[in-house]
């Protein structure tokens, strides 16, 4: 009798154990089938941006400037305003960002009112539409510090209080700010508070621990976030509308204070305004892949720089 009941469970068992196998195995199939959907879409993506432009993508279409209404030549003005609007638009974000994350972090304490506030503005503006960034861009960069700046320094003569590059990126600084300040704020939680109370305990001060053993150990978040900021910032149009971009421009800009072309917004009007859209087809997806290749070269180089700072802290 004892033999019989043993083997119902035995039975009992095995059966409940090959279900779970099973439904495992469903499950992690369905994973797998996630991955290579996107994978396929991306590919998929690709490969259409690359067929449609091979026609147009050239050493000539990246090094020269557009002619005959945009309908030919290239797009060298928007490539090297693009480039300038993310490096001013990093400089001006990452700091300021990790400046915010080592506060919320390091400084501030677990019930601070403030740092909750801090929080709750970061997560609105992680929110808010990319079109209301370029609205605060016109109203309080140009219209406010820029036209400001011009009636006390240059006679009210035009120079600051109009679009141009640097009110652009700062623009987009905003708007890239809390994919920063998140990314560099998990990386500082990373830090073991060992640490930090070993290096307290042999007599050093809070900055010096911070400088000494939270920052070293968490470049890799910063850097993480800078790549964030910049595969955002490169290919957003809206904020840079009304702060800074031109439809066209027969000049490179030569200060700050000009306005500029950027890819982005360079493919919207291809695909909006152009005298002939359909010939500037081939155009828009040449300019899509140099601003692919633009981001990717960026982010490469983030990522170099990130594992060369990895090595030397090992």
């Amino acid at each position: 009798m004892d033999k019989v009941i043993n083997e119902s469970e035995d039975h009992f068992f095995s059966s409940k154990k090959s279900i779970s196998d099973i439904k495992g195995k469903f499950f992690v199939g369905i994973t797998q089938l996630a991955v290579l959907l996107i994978i396929a879409i991306l590919f998929i993506i690709l490969g259409i941006i690359v067929y449609q432009g091979r026609s147009k993508f050239s050493w000539e279409f990246i090094s020269s400037f557009p002619t005959n209404g945009m309908t030919e030549g290239g797009i060298f003005p928007a490539l090297i305003g693009t480039f300038i609007l993310v490096i001013v638009m990093s400089i001006a974000a990452v700091p300021f960002g990790t400046i915010t994350a080592l506060y919320l972090t390091e400084y501030a304490s677990e019930n601070s009112k403030f740092a909750a506030a801090v929080r709750f503005s970061v997560r609105t503006l992680a929110v808010v539409p990319s079109i209301i960034f370029g609205l605060f861009g016109l109203g309080f960069f140009i219209q406010f510090l820029g036209a400001g700046a011009d009636t006390a320094f240059n006679g009210g003569q035009l120079r600051w209080g109009q679009p141009n590059i640097l009110w652009a990126s700062l623009t987009m600084s905003l708007l890239t700010l809390p994919v920063i300040i998140v990314s560099v704020e998990e990386a500082l939680k990373t830090i073991p508070r060992e640490l930090r109370e070993a290096s307290l305990a042999l007599g050093a001060t809070k900055w010096q621990t911070i400088k000494n053993v939270v920052l070293p150990g968490s470049v890799s978040g910063i850097m993480t976030g800078t790549i964030l900021a910049v595969s955002r910032g490169a290919g957003e149009v809206a904020p840079i509308l009304f702060t800074g971009a031109a439809y066209y421009l027969a000049t490179l800009p030569g200060s700050l204070s000009d306005q500029f072309m950027n890819l982005g917004y360079h493919i919207y009007i291809m695909s909006t305004q152009s005298s002939d859209v359909e010939k500037t087809m081939p155009i828009q997806f040449a300019t899509t892949l140099v601003l692919l290749i633009l981001t990717l070269s960026l982010n490469v180089v983030a990522v170099l720089i990130r594992s060369r700072i990895r090595r030397n802290a090992k």
